[in-house]
């Protein structure tokens, strides 16, 4: 094997090295993003031809961990928004057109955000769609704001969740993280 040869061999160990570090796949993040849809586990209840209605709405958000921290009051601070978890902004998605607190929201994708307090939340609609965090939170465009109570759960959640659950005339958007829980009202 010539000096020529060698050179191009060790290139090509360091091409392969290279390409193998830029193929890995990136760390897992400690607050994974998720998703819940009304009605409750739609797309699995699609493939089943089992789906009892059309889809109305769909959540997008991260999932944060509790982690021993204290969280409202400190992590999550009051009187400051909050973008409902962890990393990209809260998405709510509507597929027809709904009421919140009695007031028209049109079908579309909104981020959701939230005032947290120790009695009270407002919950925000606003047009302002994929954005991390809330840095660039914009309140002229807010579509909605509304004030939901805070349950105290003996429970504890550690990791932040959103679900939908079926109400008389809609549904209940379910917020719980720590011993808090919220109830976002949507009806059509």
């Amino acid at each position: 094997m010539t000096f020529r040869h060698v050179v191009l061999a060790a290139a090509l160990i360091i091409s392969l090295d290279q390409i193998h570090a830029q193929s890995k796949s990136p760390s897992l993040d400690k607050s994974p993003m998720d998703m819940c849809y009304f009605p409750v586990d739609y797309p699995v209840l699609k493939i089943q031809d089992k789906v009892p209605g059309p889809l109305i709405a769909r959540a997008i958000y991260s999932r944060p961990q509790k982690n021993g921290r204290r969280l409202f009051g400190d992590l999550v601070e009051y009187g400051k928004v909050w973008r409902l978890g962890a990393n990209e902004a809260t998405e709510l998605e509507f597929f027809r057109d709904v009421k919140i607190d009695n007031k028209k929201v049109k079908k579309g994708r909104y981020t959701l955000y939230a005032l947290v307090d120790t009695d009270r939340w407002t919950i925000i609609l606003n047009k302002e769609t994929d954005t991390w965090g809330a840095f660039r939170y914009d309140m002229t465009k807010d579509v909605l704001r509304t004030s939901v109570p805070v349950e105290r759960q003996s429970e504890i959640a550690e990791a932040f969740s959103m679900e939908f659950e079926k109400a008389k005339t809609g549904a209940l958007l379910i917020i719980n993280w720590d011993d808090v829980l919220v109830k976002l009202p949507i009806s059509w």
